[in-house]
């Protein structure tokens, strides 16, 4: 179903007059909260600031008020996933806590914890944490979405610093942990990001857990303008493959698949097949130690193509402190490439076709413009429906409060991009201390919306007020032999002559994870020729002339 915002506003109108007619009343506290959620009209901005409008508050908390150690640096995380089916996409977002002897400082009187917020439909939000289940108390750096047990309803992953937590959808509103039944909890590692995938396409999804470092709360040696010891002065810990056994528990394969971790601080994790052989593999990015690209070989192990690939490495040789890895075939040639976004230059990996990639980061005209901030969570979105996928990025300081202004790189079609952030509104002149972000289409208009995590503060919420300008299609996945969500697979879409090629993911960008569903700009063209799919199973589906501006839903055969 498609909803214009012009039709969120006649919703809107009807419910104050409905309200308004109601004598004899007097409003509670929860109706007087609510009734104040209105979405406000567009602005001239292309994105435009409405978090708080819409009753979408939600603020992010290290337990205390400045950074003292490098974990706190690091979340955290938000998902975009419709946890009760009805076709409009809620929000999950993590945050920190105040934990005895992890912090320093005094327990703060203010209550944290993660939260659910419910789509209503109509533009607007509800907090339905404790409805759900969902609050904690957890300290959490980053979240991933998955139906794992193929019901329907899309489940919870947590990386926690500390024992990890698996929320189980019951279908009805609410969650359950079922972490220890599951046998997915860890250890008291900090793990920061996670993929869901089925690396053996037996239709189960698996789950690859990166771990970062042992931390030791009293150790204090660094040099003091550093603010606190870096990623370096721990030891790393080892990553973590578990295998779905069909039936609620989950094995832990790592070194029966060949996962040897063992100097990586991992950060962002992300699972797609770059060779388009039919097996997902996965790209760990790790903070100051080379990046690991791990081949899935046919489902019986993994090895790392990591060097031989040429994506274990920035393009000036170094290991960089990487943070998170998306996936796009940005330049149209139907290869699937690689953003990896870092403390400096990033990376633009163009896929060459034979296993190898190029980083086109300097060449892009990326590399100078972004090395300006510290870039944190990156995504491939097709912010004007142009056809051409763009890349966000959030932006914040390593180890000190500074605020950094987010950042969107449009793709000008001939392999080059151009940082046009501040031209697309007044929140690109905010200096906010980003992490994580999730994309999607909040409000079922047809173009993509960005929300936004940001350290110790608030998040936002961007509604794009001007993509749905041209043309799109949306696409929502249904798999049979498959994996229920579709995870792995590959879509084709061909529209005015011009062929786009994606896949379906999990994690995307730092800790967090986008829209479930698969998002094209179309242009000026109102009909989609063909869409081919290759399913996990190895299915080809293929349909043809589809109408354009729809959200289209297509179930494996």
């Amino acid at each position: 179903m498609i909803f214009s915002k012009q039709l969120y506003f006649l919703i809107f109108f009807i419910a104050l007059f409905i309200s308004g007619c109601r004598s004899g009343s007097k409003p509670s506290p929860k109706s007087e909260i609510e009734s104040a959620a209105a979405v406000p009209s567009p602005n001239n901005d292309f994105f435009q600031e409405i978090s708080k409008e819409i009753g979408l508050i939600f603020k992010h908390s290290i337990g205390e008020e400045e950074l003292s150690n490098i974990i706190e640096s690091d979340g955290g995380g938000a998902v975009f996933l419709d946890y009760n089916q009805d076709g409009f996409i809620d929000i999950y977002a993590c945050s920190g806590m105040w934990i005895e002897g992890f912090i320093k400082s005094e327990k703060p009187a203010e209550v944290t914890g993660n939260k659910l917020f419910r789509n209503k439909g109509d533009g607007t939000f509800e907090d339905v944490t404790k409805k759900a289940g969902v609050g904690g108390p957890w300290y959490t750096m980053g979240v991933s979405s998955g139906d794992f047990n193929n019901d329907g309803y899309p489940d919870l992953y947590l990386s926690n610093y500390g024992p990890n937590v698996l929320l189980k959808n019951n279908g009805n509103g609410t969650f359950t942990d079922i972490t220890k039944r599951a046998n997915v909890a860890g250890g008291n590692e900090c793990s920061i990001g996670a993929t869901w995938l089925d690396y053996d396409n037996d239709s189960f999804l698996d789950l690859y857990v990166g771990n970062f470092l042992e931390f030791d709360p009293g150790y204090k040696y660094y040099y003091a303008p550093d603010g606190f010891p870096g990623p370096m002065a721990y030891d790393a810990q080892k990553d973590v493959l578990y295998h779905n056994n069909g039936d609620g528990t989950f094995e832990d394969v790592t070194d029966k698949m060949g996962i040897t971790d063992i100097d990586g601080r991992a950060m962002g994790v992300g699972s797609a097949d770059y060779d388009d052989d039919g097996w997902v593999d996965i790209y760990v990015a790790n903070d100051h130690t080379l990046n690991y690209l791990w081949h899935n070989e046919g489902g019986k192990r993994f090895v790392d193509y990591g060097t031989l690939s040429g994506t274990a490495f920035s393009q000036a040789g170094e290991a960089t402190v990487s943070m998170s890895v998306d996936y796009a075939d940005y330049n149209g040639d139907g290869l699937i490439d690689m953003f990896v976004s870092d403390d400096t230059y990033c990376s633009l990996y163009e896929n060459m076709g034979n296993g190898v990639f190029i980083d086109k980061g300097i060449a892009s005209n990326i590399s100078m413009a972004a090395a300006q901030f510290v870039g944190w969570s990156s995504s491939f979105m097709d912010y004007d429906n142009d056809g051409d996928v763009d890349i966000f990025k959030t932006n914040g300081a390593l180890k000190h409060l500074y605020g950094q202004e987010d950042q969107v790189f449009r793709n000008e079609g001939n392999g080059k991009f151009r940082d046009i952030s501040l031209e697309l509104g007044e929140y690109f002149h905010r200096e906010l201390v980003g992490r994580g972000a999730c994309i999607g289409d909040y409000d079922n208009d047809g173009d993509l919306d960005i929300f936004i995590m940001n350290l110790n503060d608030y998040s936002v919420l961007l509604r794009n007020n001007k993509g749905n300008l041209n043309n799109w299609l949306i696409i929502k996945l249904t798999g049979k032999i498959s994996n229920r969500d579709g995870i792995g697979s590959k879509i084709m879409l061909t529209s005015g002559g011009k062929t786009q090629t994606a896949v379906k993911k999990s994690t995307t960008g730092y800790l967090s994870q986008n829209d479930p569903r698969i998002h094209f700009g179309l242009a000026k063209n109102i009909m989609v020729e063909k869409i081919e799919i290759k399913w996990p199973s190895g299915k080809v589906q293929i349909i043809e002339n589809i109408e354009a501006n729809q959200i289209l839903e297509i179930t494996e055969p």
